[in-house]
């Protein structure tokens, strides 16, 4: 979709929250660590990104808040975070990692609406990938839900698998628990990995 008509369906968001215009999506994303300078962007990335959530009845996640200014200041100093940009090195999607039952653990990917469906989702997720096997880590995983078309579905596109029950390692269990006192029905969510090693 054209930068100008989402500009037109955001335009309070875009130009009032102090994102620059964007660039021409088409345009290659390129990959860098995160930066702690980065951390005012990110927040009104995933604020842009979470607005979508709005389509298919889940407000409350679209207006959850962002990670603070300071979680995503600690994850570029932890080197856990990179960051998509356009030409210009300004930020167009961002990904944050932990360390969950020895898996590299997707804890937050975000791409700026006007960027979506052009591969910057994938980059994201592959850079974590080759973090997890620079760390020799076996995995990836992430928590997602499973019936909204850019979670699950993609990631099973990506190569994520669905994990049972018996596969989900105490520490991811009690992420999704957290989830679910926060107000996510755990029958709308699903534990998914993808295997990184041979």
């Amino acid at each position: 979709m054209p930068c100008h008509e989402d500009r037109d369906h955001l335009p309070d968001l875009v130009t009032h929250r102090g994102l620059p215009p964007c660039e021409d999506p088409s345009v290659t994303a390129r990959m860098r660590p995160g930066r702690t300078g980065d951390a005012s962007m990110l927040r009104e990335i995933e604020r842009l990104a979470g607005a979508r959530f709005r389509d298919v009845g889940l407000a409350a996640v679209a207006d959850h808040e962002p990670a603070s200014i300071e979680t995503l200041v600690r994850y570029a100093e932890h080197g856990r975070s990179w960051v998509a940009t356009g030409a210009s090195d300004v930020p167009i999607g961002y990904v944050l990692v932990d360390v969950v039952d020895g898996s590299a653990h997707i804890a937050q990917v975000s791409v700026r609406p006007d960027h979506q469906g052009t591969g910057v989702g994938r980059a994201l997720v592959d850079s974590v990938r080759r973090w997890a096997i620079d760390h020799d880590l076996p995995a990836v995983t992430l928590t997602t839900f499973t019936d909204v078309p850019w979670n699950a579905p993609l990631y099973r596109h990506l190569g994520f698998r669905a994990l049972r029950e018996d596969e989900i390692g105490p520490e991811l269990r009690s992420l999704r628990d957290e989830e679910t006192a926060h107000g996510l029905d755990p029958a709308t969510r699903v534990c998914m990995r993808l295997d990184v090693r041979g």
